[in-house]
């Protein structure tokens, strides 16, 4: 079977990330299917690269990998139409948001299966079922329309092991296009090692994905892919896009030894409580080895609400401040994430987390912060159950999910949750604001020493005095200095 697996554009504003989960597949479909990766972030006119490959190769399935936000927004009209235009063309989901909305996704008749989870292996198998005209609604890890047109879900399948995944197919795509220059380095590439997370936090899509499993590469396996990176694409950084990449202290800590003589800068997600529970010997190795900056889920300035997020017993505001120090005796960067505004009372609960976020900059002024707004994810516990009974309810429609609303949602800075309205939506984006004036971001490589220090200088007496309200000065600054917040400079 011929095919394209598309990458619908993920941003406008800055350079494409490597197409990582179409390069999984392609390590699958060598030698079974003939394919082409064709990403729309590289493409002047993304549909019509789509059609010419389509037409060139005589494909007759389209999959397409879509994440919540500009993947989306992009995916729903292009799909549309080339149904339009080839009716006979069998179109496949996967990704992030179909997992999680694949109902949605059924209802519109130019989605024809969706792939559930990490669905490599699945994906091969629907392919097999359509080339050999047999039953796909065996399969599991497949979403589909039953006899009565009727979205319908089968089981997730296992997770797949990466260790027991073959190698991208890099000569697929061209790699150099995108090579980044970041915080850590000139030339910064990612690679993703592991699958799944071992924890059960109620706010977290992957939860539904991979229920409290993870899987990973050897270290053995990620230093020698690591060390392809740099010998044949002179990377000198490293982005690893796991889930939890520190998940287990003995993996992290020979994968930072084997890398020792490379000199390169890397960055990962981590929880908490875990890194916490590392030797000495393994912080230092970590260091030694070149890690920048960790991604960490600190979430709120509450105990009881990381307790209402299901976060586990060990996790804690004390814990959060414990390992901002320990970074800072490292000189390793904590990128810190807040999920704000959460029911029952949303008021309290940002009112408390700005003030822990202040206490952490006191321990370690390096750390960079993310707030987000808390967004539902579907039947993820109490925070869910609460939302619901604030009158919350997903979009019906494909459609509706690309609206300007939904979009916002999608990314986490939606302005419309009904538990979380003006002033305290002004409040938080004010504070915001004034914090990133006051400790510009690291990961904005484009400000210079003269910018941030007239960013400090000017917001100093706000964010000392705690008077955030309307800062338009820092606003025009911004605008001028196109000051990038950290989630859209940073990783």
């Amino acid at each position: 079977m011929n095919l394209v697996l598309y990458n619908p554009p993920s941003s406008a504003n800055r350079k494409p990330i490597l197409p990582m989960s179409l390069l999984a597949l392609g390590a699958l479909l060598e030698g079974r299917h003939d394919y082409r990766i064709v990403d729309g972030n590289l493409e002047a006119d993304a549909f019509a690269a789509v059609e010419q490959t389509l037409d060139e190769i005589g494909a007759t399935t389209l999959a397409v990998t879509v994440m919540p936000g500009p993947q989306l927004h992009d995916a729903v009209p292009f799909c549309r139409e080339l149904k339009r235009r080839r009716p006979e063309m069998t179109v496949v989901w996967g990704g992030y948001f179909p997992t999680q909305h694949w109902d949605v996704c059924l209802r519109a008749d130019y989605v024809d299966y969706v792939v559930l989870g990490h669905g490599e292996q699945v994906f091969i198998e629907l392919l097999e079922a359509l080339d050999k005209g047999g039953d796909p609604r065996a399969i599991f890890g497949l979403a589909y329309r039953n006899r009565a047109g009727e979205p319908t879900a089968n089981p997730h399948a296992p997770i797949p092991k990466p260790e027991a995944l073959p190698d991208w197919p890099y000569h697929r795509i061209d790699v150099a296009r995108y090579i980044r220059r970041t915080f850590m380095g000139t030339r910064t590439l990612p690679h993703h090692s592991s699958y799944g997370c071992p924890f059960y936090c109620n706010f977290c899509a992957v939860v539904n994905m991979v229920n409290g499993r993870w899987y990973a590469q050897s270290a053995e396996r990620t230093a020698r892919i690591t060390r392809q990176l740099v010998d044949e694409w002179g990377v000198d950084a490293v982005e690893f896009y796991d889930n939890n990449f520190f998940t287990h202290e003995a993996r992290t800590a020979e994968f930072a030894e084997r890398i020792l003589d490379l000199g390169i800068g890397w960055w990962g997600e981590a929880r908490i409580d875990t890194m916490l529970k590392y030797s000495e010997r393994t912080w230092r190795m970590m260091a030694d080895s070149g890690l920048r900056m960790v991604f960490l889920g600190a979430e709120s300035g509450s105990d009881e609400t990381l307790q209402r997020m299901n976060k586990g017993g060990k996790a804690s505001t004390e814990k959060t401040l414990e390992i901002a120090a320990k970074m800072r005796d490292y000189g390793i960067v904590p990128e810190m994430s807040f999920v704000m505004g959460n029911p029952p009372d949303p008021e309290a609960d940002v009112m408390q987390t700005i003030e822990f976020i202040r206490k952490v900059k006191r321990v370690n002024p390096e750390t960079e912060m993310i707030l987000y707004m808390y967004t539902p994810v579907p039947l993820a516990g109490e925070l869910y159950d609460q939302a619901k009974a604030d009158g919350f309810a997903f979009p019906e429609t494909l459609e509706a999910w690309i609206g300007t609303e939904w979009q916002e949602f999608a990314q986490r800075r939606s302005t419309t949750m009904p538990w979380v309205k003006d002033p305290l939506r002004r409040h938080v984006r004010d504070f915001e604001r004034v914090l990133n004036a006051y400790y510009p971001t690291s990961t904005d490589i484009s400000l210079t020493a003269l910018h941030r220090g007239l960013l400090r200088g000017i917001s100093a007496w706000r964010y000392r005095s705690g008077f955030y309200r309307n800062p338009l000065e820092l606003r025009a600054l911004h605008k001028v200095l196109a000051y990038q917040r950290p989630e859209t400079s940073g990783f």
